[in-house]
This record gives structure tokens, sequence and C-alpha cells, in this order.
């Protein structure tokens, strides 16, 4: 049967279901056989309607459309979402066995459209609609179960469980368990539920607020590819356990796991190719000898970093949490621990000191983003912008550098009236340097100093972009063909809001680029200036 037919199917279901809903709306909601008389003197029954949906006596349904195999009803009904899905088995003997077998079980607020007012109706009724589905459901042909409750919703850790060990079943694919915030001090997983094959055919596994435990030698997720845990108290001993025999697995994301002290990844697992941790707190050592680790990201506060000798990772994304010096720990760290860099962000929110010099080198990095950010204040006025040539020089084959400063203030020493010191430092020829953006370019006297000696020193620079404003919805856009229009110039969205610090500040910039820098520039390099916008960035 086509698509087009299956539809047709469906939305005929639905017409006939909202028609029904319609007719028992009317005063006559108690159906009786009646008997009227018409004109030839003939007797005619009517009967309820809800008797055109089964004949008394039968074991088949009759349904008023075609007589299909059960198989083509449990498609149609796999199409629909869940709630269409419950009402077309409330209506219909064939689509009630086929409900049986819904295979996406997706329960959240949004999905069942529990848009009521108050917190502890939506709650109740939330709790009582998943366990009427769960209750009549077969648990046989369930693909996909996603539990995701509130944080005012209060539940039953015993319900809990009797719901997962209804649609935990053979063949099920992703476990996704969101709870309220603080259940993992009063609920754990029940990993016991994943024996006997039930846990053979998962592919992806997302646990939220909870205690994880996984007994020593594990082995009941062979399949899984995916596993995101975020707020799970798990020890590094019992992930240890359970991602050594996960031989499929392909992305790992921890966060927020405070019971993490280490994380040890053995070099059997070839298909690991994406890794994140984040916000574990208490973790000192990531040690990874998974061969095919290309992507990892990172954010928490400093550790020991091991990626193997012969490490691939390729992409790495890196920020200590809420801590100074993440250019210092990067430079210093990273050449050794991640020799096949190719492409690397660095976020920091305070450096206490410059950037030094590099002892190692990135060999083979060609994509270099460093994002500053002073949140609601001007990033340290300290800091010597002019450093961070130590990892252009620490970079011999980088193609793109892309600078970004948010900050609400600049409090660094103004260019003007100060006497630039460019060349002050030794000179490396950049000679790989193809394309640079400075996003929150400013008038900071070293961050004109670093401009000029790009300028100078990237021997095949292209282009350089200096975007006087840093736009959140807006960093990081490449501007081609001088076109140099912010978003809502270009009718895409709304600017960001600037504070009236920045904005003026802005104003400074572009007069710094027309006196120290447009006359810098070699004829082959193409200069694209972003002021702020003439509509939303208007001093006040």
């Amino acid at each position: 049967m086509g698509m087009l037919s299956l539809n047709h199917l469906m939305l005929k279901q639905k017409r006939w279901s909202r028609r029904r809903t319609q007719a028992l709306t009317l005063k006559q909601k108690r159906w009786s056989r009646r008997r009227t008389q018409p004109r030839n003197g003939s007797t005619i029954t009517l009967v309820p309607q809800k008797d055109l949906l089964c004949q008394e006596g039968g074991e088949r349904s009759t349904y008023l459309g075609p007589n299909l195999p059960e198989d083509i009803w449990c498609r149609i009904l796999s199409l629909m979402s869940l709630q269409d899905a419950a009402q077309s088995a409330s209506i219909s003997h064939t689509f009630l066995r086929s409900w049986r077998c819904y295979p996406y079980l997706n329960f959240t607020k949004e999905t069942l459209k529990q848009n009521a007012s108050g917190k502890d109706y939506i709650a109740r009724r939330l709790i009582m609609t998943v366990d009427q589905i769960l209750t009549n459901h077969s648990g046989i042909g369930v693909k996909t179960l996603r539990l995701s409750f509130p944080y005012y919703c209060e539940v039953d850790a015993c319900q809990l469980n009797r719901w997962l060990q209804i649609a935990i079943t053979p063949g099920i694919e992703e476990v996704t368990l969101f709870l309220p915030p603080n259940y993992k001090k009063k609920y754990s997983f029940p990993c016991s539920l994943l024996f006997g094959g039930c846990g053979n055919s998962i592919k992806y596994i997302r646990l939220t607020e909870c205690a994880f435990h996984p007994p020593v030698g594990f082995v009941c997720l062979r399949s899984l590819t995916k596993l995101h845990l975020y707020q799970v108290r798990i020890t590094g001993d019992e992930l240890g356990s359970l991602v050594s025999n996960c031989f499929a697995l392909e992305k790992l994301e921890l966060k927020c796991c405070d019971r993490l002290i280490f994380l040890k990844i053995p070099l059997w697992l070839e298909r690991l190719s994406f890794l994140v941790v984040s916000e574990c707190y208490k973790l000192q050592v990531i040690e990874s000898k998974a061969p095919n680790l290309f992507t990892f990201r990172f954010f928490g506060g400093p550790v020991r970093l091991s990626l193997g000798e012969s490490s691939h990772v390729k992409n790495l994304d890196i920020q200590l949490a809420y801590r100074p010096n993440s250019l210092l720990y990067a430079i210093t760290e990273l050449p050794s621990a991640a020799p096949n860099l190719e492409t690397l962000t660095v976020t920091s929110v305070n450096e206490i000191v410059n950037t030094p010099m590099a002892a190692d080198k990135f060999l083979n990095l060609k994509y270099l983003r460093i994002h500053l950010t002073g949140f609601s204040k001007a990033f340290c006025p300290d800091y010597d912008y002019l450093s961070l040539v130590s990892f252009l020089d620490a970079s011999p084959t980088l193609e793109t550098f892309i600078l970004s400063v948010k900050q609400n203030d600049m409090k660094h020493d103004s260019v003007f009236g100060n006497a630039l010191h460019v060349g002050s430092i030794p000179a490396h020829k950049h000679s790989r340097l193809r394309k640079v953006q400075i996003i929150g370019f400013c008038s900071a006297k070293s961050m004109v100093e670093l401009t000029c000696h790009i300028l100078e020193n990237a021997t095949s620079l292209e282009s350089l972009t200096l975007d006087t404003i840093f736009d959140q919805f807006d960093q990081g856009t490449v501007v081609e063909h001088g076109d140099c229009r912010r978003r809502c110039v270009q009718k895409y969205s709304g600017c960001g809001l600037i504070s009236r610090e920045m904005i003026l500040e802005a104003h400074e910039a572009l007069r710094v680029v027309s006196i120290y820098i447009i006359g810098r520039v070699p004829p082959a390099v193409q200069l694209n200036v972003r002021g702020p916008c003439s509509q939303c960035h208007k001093v006040p």
C-alpha cells in the first residue's frame, strides 16, 4: 500500500473519530435501541453508534473501511502521533489490537498535550495518562520509550519501574528518561530490566537525574551506539565496566556526573568517535585509548588529559569552567596530549597571565577559534591580546584564525594616546594563514598591535574581517563579497542587545580602522569591516 493510501485511511479515521465525538456531546449520550414507524408501515431498528464498531458475538471488528491485515493497521497506527493513536484505539477494536503494539511511546507534557493551567493538575493528568497507556500496552513491538516529567511532577519509584518493565522488551532501540531535579538521590535505574536479552537491541540510552550502577561484567548493551548521562550518579569504575562492553559505542556524553573522578576509555572501542565531558567537577583524569576518537568537547576544571600516543582526535573544544587561564592550559598541555589536532576552540572567562610561547607545536592545526568573554563586565584589562601570537607561532599549518571577544565594557588601554609597538616581538611568518576574523574588535592598543602583526607576517592572507560588535546571534558570520550588513538589514532576524558602552566603543573602533589599519592592508587582502547596526545599535 502506498503512502498516499495510508494517509487517506488515517485521514478518514480521524474524520470519522471527530464526527463520533461530536455526536457523543449531544444530549443523547445514552443510546438505547428505538423503534420507529415509517410512512410505509415497516419497522426500522436504530442501532447505537457503538454497535457499528463491533459485531456482537464475533471475534473480528467491523471497521468502516477496507478489510486489511493487522500488520497494515499496525503500520498505519505507527504513522500517527501518540495521542492520535490512543484516541483511535478508544473508538475501534481494530485499532485497539494494533495499539497494544504501538512502537513509539513518547511521553512528554507536549506530546500528550497537557496544557491545562495548574501544575498539580497537569502532573496528575500526566501520570494518569502514562499509566493508562502503558497498562494497556502489551510491550510487544516497542522501539522507542521516552519518559519526560516536568520539575513539579512527583513520580513514584515503584510505578516508574513498572512502566519501564512493560516497555523495555526485546527489540527496543531507544530509552530516554528525564526525571525531575534531585531524583538521583532517591531513584536508581533498574539494570536488571536489561537482562535476558532486553538490552541487546538498545542503540540509544539517555538518562537524567537518577543513579545508574551497572554491575561488574555488565554485557547487556552490545548494540549501544549512543550513551548520554546527565546528572547521573555513577562512579568511574561503574562507567568503565559499562562502556568496556559496548563495542558498538559511537557517541558518549557525560554532563554533571558528580561521582566521576576518572574516566578511562579502552582501546577496543574502535567505533567511538565523539566524546563530550561537561561540568563533571570532581573529574581529575581523562584517559582515552580509543583509536578513532575524532571529536572531543570538554567543559570543566583542570584535568590530566591523556589521549594516547597515537591519538586521532582532530576536533577539540575546551573551556575551564569559570576558572582562569584556559589559554595557558591549552597552549601548554594540548600540543602533546592531542598532537593530531586540526580544529581547536578555546573559551576563556579570565586570563590572569599572558599567553606564553609554546614548548611544543600544533603541527596539524588548521582552524583555531579563541573566544574570550567577560560576561557582564569587561574582559581582563591586563591581558595582552598581542600574546595570542604564541598560538600562531605554534601552529605552522594554521589557515583560519577567529578571535571573538564578548564584553559589556572596554577597560584596556586605548590606542589613542598610546604609541603602538608593532614588531616588538620576534616575527614569525605565518605562511599558511589565509583567513582572519576578529569579532568584537575594539580600540584596545594590544588588539590593534595583534591585527597589525598579522597583516605584516601572514604572507598568504586573503581576507581580514573586523567586526566592531559582538552579537551572539550574528557572531562568526562569514562576510563574503564585501557584504557587511547586519542580520536585521538582511531580514534574517533582529540584532542582539548591545550595551551603550560597547556601541560607543564600536564607533571608536571604526576610527581605529581608518587611522591604523587600512593603510597597512596589502593590496591582495580583502578587508571587511562591520560597524554597528544602523537600526538596532543607535546610541540611546
